[in-house]
């Protein structure tokens, strides 16, 4: 979750380019070596990518373009939680940090199922 001088972001827009943003800042700390490059690969193209099908969720053509998008956004959200638990056991020295990476991916996880549940009702 983003905070804005104290008051939690909720533009789902900015709150899911500001993770992406989070997740690529935070692999910048990470030491490569043969373990950590293809998970630092992982998780920028899984968190970046849930940013992305949210903008284009949002210039959807048609309510089932619409929930598609939404349903690749819970996915790739889904698939970065997977990531940044990997990333904290070959860099425990991040683990703060991808905690609460992994809380804010939960958050959006939460927030993608509900707006999937409301398309289907």
């Amino acid at each position: 979750m983003i905070e804005n001088n104290n008051k939690r972001e909720y533009n789902l827009e900015i709150r899911t380019s500001a993770f992406g943003e989070s997740c690529i800042l935070m692999c910048k700390k990470i030491k490569q070596d043969t373990i950590t490059r293809p998970l630092i690969s992982q998780i920028v193209r899984s968190s970046t990518s849930v940013g992305a099908n949210y903008a284009e969720a949002n210039g959807a053509s048609s309510k089932k373009d619409f929930k598609n998008k939404i349903h690749i956004c819970k996915k790739e959200i889904q698939e970065s939680k997977h990531w940044l638990h990997m990333i904290s056991v070959a860099s425990p020295e991040l683990a703060s940090e991808t905690g609460m990476l992994w809380k804010e991916a939960q958050e959006l996880t939460l927030i993608f199922g509900k707006i999937i549940s409301k398309l289907s009702s």
